[in-house]
């Protein structure tokens, strides 16, 4: 979200908020989020992903008994990570939606916020983002569905953050990517999965032209053009010509 804040010292421009799904909104459709930001405007909720966020928090459980001990995972033993998931006295307000990890953009006044699933710190100090996925589908488990190119902004954005915050962050990071089995016999009150871990080389380097774009962006007295293959505007547009709404 973007939202209106304290002045800066000297009386510039008021600093504002925006969250990393925010950009991924700018990055799907400019218009939509113009609607949203700048004309309060927003996109129908979507629906919650209950069971996806059962397997998040079981899986900071499971990696946080880890954290405690010092730890390696098994499943980073298996993938050969030389890691263990990494203990800092914020990593549970780095988690917490509508704070998480924090960078005042000084160029734009943006306040960038993210919240991370989890952070894992390598033998040579540098810590990798690692963000928790669940799905249910026969073939396996990949990046490279077009789609699937959100997941890896969202990844870029918190390497970025937290590089702003002075940590050394590894270009890599991983995906502990969960897939619900739909082989079992029946379901007998449990959902079984695969878990996989996949690696991404990430690079940030688009964040910062990004948020001068949204600054632009807000900034601008005209409303963008629709996104070609954005289905909010799609429907918008639809319904307006059929209601004689134009």
């Amino acid at each position: 979200m973007v939202t209106k804040m304290t002045r800066r010292p000297g009386g510039a421009s008021p600093l504002r908020k925006i969250s990393r799904s925010k950009i991924e909104d700018f990055m799907r459709c400019q218009r939509c989020f113009y609607l949203d930001r700048k004309l309060g405007v927003a996109r129908p909720s979507s629906f919650p992903f209950n069971l996806n966020a059962a397997v998040d928090l079981l899986l900071k459980k499971e990696f946080d008994m880890h954290r405690a001990k010092g730890t390696a995972h098994p499943l980073m033993k298996t993938y050969g990570i030389k890691a263990i998931p990494f203990a800092h006295d914020n990593i549970d307000t780095w988690r917490q939606n509508f704070v998480g990890v924090q960078h005042q953009h000084e160029k734009t006044g943006l306040l960038v916020f993210g919240a991370v699933d989890d952070l894992w710190i390598n033998t040579k100090g540098e810590l990798h983002v690692v963000d928790y996925k669940a799905t249910s589908k026969d073939s396996e488990v990949t990046l490279d569905a077009e789609w699937q190119d959100g997941y890896k902004r969202q990844m870029e954005i918190y390497q970025w953050l937290l590089r702003r915050n002075g940590f050394p962050v590894s270009d890599t990071g991983y995906f502990v990517y969960c897939n619900g089995r739909r082989d079992a016999k029946a379901f007998d009150g449990k959902l079984e999965f695969d878990v996989k871990i996949i690696p991404y080389t990430g690079d940030d380097a688009w964040v910062e032209t990004v948020l001068e774009k949204i600054v632009h962006c807000l900034e601008s007295g005209s409303i963008p053009e629709a996104s070609q293959d954005c289905e909010y505007c799609s429907y918008r547009m639809k319904a307006a010509r059929v209601t004689g709404n134009e």
